[in-house]
Parts: C-alpha cells; sequence; structure tokens
C-alpha cells in the first residue's frame, strides 16, 4: 500500500487509466474480430464498412495514448492486407 500522499495519488491515477486502457483495448479488439469473422465468413457485403470501423478504432485507441504509433499501424496494416487478399481470392 501506498504510504506517501503522491504514491497514493500515483496509485489512483494509475488505476483510472489501467481500466481506461482496458476498455480501448476491448474495443479495438472486437473491432478487428468482427472483421476477421466476417472475411472467414465471406460476408463481402458490408466488409468495408467493417474495416473503415475498425481503423477508426485503431486509431483512437493510439490517439489516447493506449497503444503506440507503429503498434497501430501494423494492425491496421495486417488487417487491410488480411481483407484485400480474401477480396482478391474470391
Amino acid at each position: 500500500m501506498a504510504n506517501h500522499i503522491s504514491s497514493e495519488k500515483r496509485a489512483r491515477q494509475s488505476e483510472v487509466r489501467r481500466l481506461r486502457n482496458r476498455a480501448n483495448m476491448s474495443a479495438m479488439k472486437t473491432a478487428t474480430k468482427k472483421v476477421i469473422e466476417a472475411v472467414q465468413k465471406k460476408d463481402f457485403s458490408n466488409i468495408a464498412e467493417l474495416l473503415r470501423a475498425a481503423q477508426s478504432v485503431i486509431a483512437k485507441t493510439r490517439k489516447k495514448g493506449t497503444i503506440h504509433k507503429n503498434n497501430m499501424a501494423r494492425r491496421i496494416s495486417r488487417l487491410t492486407a488480411y481483407v484485400n487478399k480474401a477480396r482478391n481470392a474470391q
């Protein structure tokens, strides 16, 4: 347990940030899974909308500081490549 006032404040801040980061990561993973599931089901009718939404959520997660910019770029790049590969194979 924290003994100083400043360390108590730091513990409170860390807990709030941990919960916020957890929610952001969960939203990002959910958006990504929706795109992957649509590709696996070969449901290309709304794949562009899902991909755009997932890219937006990933970028917002980066903007909030939950992930590094290279992590964001890698996730978006791999997801887009996955969708494009599936489209071309169809």
